[in-house]
């Protein structure tokens, strides 16, 4: 090669770090957010013993960080519009940052609470701009791989979560006891808060947008009604003032689609961009997010509760059991929209639907057949299989429900992709309690706990198996092929401030 070619070939060879050191580090955020939100779950009793917290502070140190990021989302998401995904994902893992200190630092159950809810309103300000971030900084045809990444990432942080919690709850580092599950965030986040500023591109909506309040406290409004009964509802024993809250979010959703067609109108500067569920792929892929969110809800939550609970495991064994299925979703999810996607499209979720039902009703069945003496590899076949159905959907997915989306509305499409997730998740959360609990007597000898808690499991499996063939229907309403390039879809040219690529402005 001549010095000339080297010359010439250099700045694009830089621009190409560039956007993959980015992509590592929102990748990184990414899954420090996926492992926060399971993270907790293996470490309530040790909090409980540990910080003297009550029942009802329990519930709202999982709950208020969960309502705080719902509500957050889409606001999150425009806001990286109108100031600039940089700006915002930086403030977003700064203050992420910050909240797990105070977390981790908590004097008391109050402040651990408190710590939370503004943990979620920080994480609800950086998630949105990951996908919008990569939506700008890469080409259509490359996006299905980087999503591929993304797939992977979310199969371990679906697991990881579980197992770092235990594995931290137990060692007692420097006799901390549950507080290092969130000190373990402050160095992920200070190097990619450092790392970001110098790799991330900037990029922002192209015309100016506003913030639309009345939009804001509407969706907020509305989240809260509908998350904050589903959260606390089996607690609470399922007041009649829940079901009006729930209803009354209808009405405040109605409310908000009538305003935001009107402020359309006035000065183009929605929070929500309703032109977006004219996109097919868009729309479609929105449901099939929501109904897979409420089988994941659904899923995760029985199936801690039946190694743990009913099998009388360890953290620690539960969370190592899960390690085949988070393999098997991060294989999968890199194959399918490297190979097989761009080859047999939408087929691929199809199949992942499908493949997905046939190991959970394979994990029902191995769980009838050895009963409380099931051994963790006796596992591993249908959580592999579903961790291979797994993969082929959720890397796809995404890139199907953006792949059409006009590029300066893509932090609002990230945030309602996000949102209907997290309000899948809440109303699988929900159903627990009918579906699991409903199942389980009030009154059980120490004997009949175990085979309850089975049964249970295999009832609420039975239900998964049949969301997951609603997702394969609604799957048909998707794009038969990914689309490389729509022409108003990722505009690139303006994508960064100042620059004809959007991957070269530091």
């Amino acid at each position: 090669m001549t010095s000339t070619e080297t010359t010439l070939s250099s700045p694009a060879d830089a621009a190409d770090r560039r956007r993959w050191l980015a992509l590592a580090i929102v990748m990184t955020a990414a899954f420090m957010d996926l492992v926060d939100v399971t993270i907790v779950n293996i470490a309530i009793p040790s909090i409980q013993k540990d910080a003297g917290a009550s029942f009802s502070q329990i519930q709202w140190i999982t709950a208020g960080y969960a309502l705080a990021f719902a509500a957050g989302l889409i606001t999150g998401g425009r806001l990286g519009d109108i100031h600039g995904r940089k700006r915002l994902f930086l403030l977003g893992i700064g203050g992420f940052t910050i909240a797990s200190a105070l977390c981790g630092f908590a004097a008391n159950p109050e402040m651990l609470v408190a710590s939370r809810i503004l943990q979620g309103a920080m994480a609800a300000m950086m998630v949105p701009q990951v996908l919008s971030i990569v939506h700008a900084t890469f080409p259509a045809h490359e996006r299905g791989k980087v999503f591929g990444l993304f797939g992977a990432i979310v199969g371990l942080g679906a697991v990881s979560g579980p197992l770092l919690g235990a594995l931290l709850t137990e060692w007692n580092l420097f006799g901390l006891e549950w507080r290092p599950i969130f000190l373990i965030n402050l160095p992920v986040g200070v190097a990619a808060l450092i790392l970001g500023r110098r790799f991330i591109s900037e990029s922002k909506a192209p015309q100016a947008l506003k913030l639309d309040l009345v939009g804001v406290a509407l969706v907020t409004l509305g989240m809260l009604m509908l998350i904050y009964p589903l959260t606390r509802g089996r607690e609470l024993g399922w007041p009649l003032w829940g079901y009006v809250s729930m209803a009354g979010a209808l009405v405040v959703f109605a409310a908000l689609v009538g305003y935001e067609k009107r402020k359309t109108r006035i000065d183009g500067s929605p929070l929500v961009e309703l032109s977006l569920f004219k996109v097919k792929s868009f729309a479609a892929g929105i449901a099939v997010q929501t109904v897979f969110g409420v089988a994941l809800g659904i899923f995760f939550l029985v199936w801690t509760l039946y190694m743990q609970r009913g099998l009388g495991w360890s953290p620690l064994r539960a969370g190592l059991t899960g390690v085949p299925f988070s393999i098997a979703v991060s294989a999968a999810a890199g194959m399918s929209v490297q190979l097989l996607v761009p080859r047999f499209g939408r087929k691929v979720l199809q199949a992942g639907a499908l493949i997905m039902a046939v190991g959970v009703l394979l994990y029902i069945w191995e769980s009838d057949r050895y009963g409380m003496s099931i051994a963790s590899w006796q596992m591993a076949l249908p959580l592999v299989v579903m961790g291979a159905g797994m993969g082929f959907i959720v890397a796809p997915l995404t890139d199907a429900v953006l792949s059409e989306v006009p590029w300066e509305h893509s932090g609002s499409a990230s945030g309602l992709i996000n949102t209907v997730q997290q309000m899948g998740n809440a109303l699988g959360l929900g159903l627990v309690s009918v579906l699991f609990f409903g199942e389980i007597s009030d009154r059980l000898t120490r004997v009949q706990v175990g085979p309850a808690f089975v049964h249970a499991f295999q009832y609420a499996l039975g239900w998964v198996a049949a969301v997951m063939a609603v997702i394969f229907l609604l799957m048909f309403a998707l794009p038969k092929k990914p689309a490389q390039h729509v022409e108003g879809a990722a505009a690139e040219p303006e994508a960064v401030e100042g620059k004809k690529e959007p991957v070269l402005v530091p």
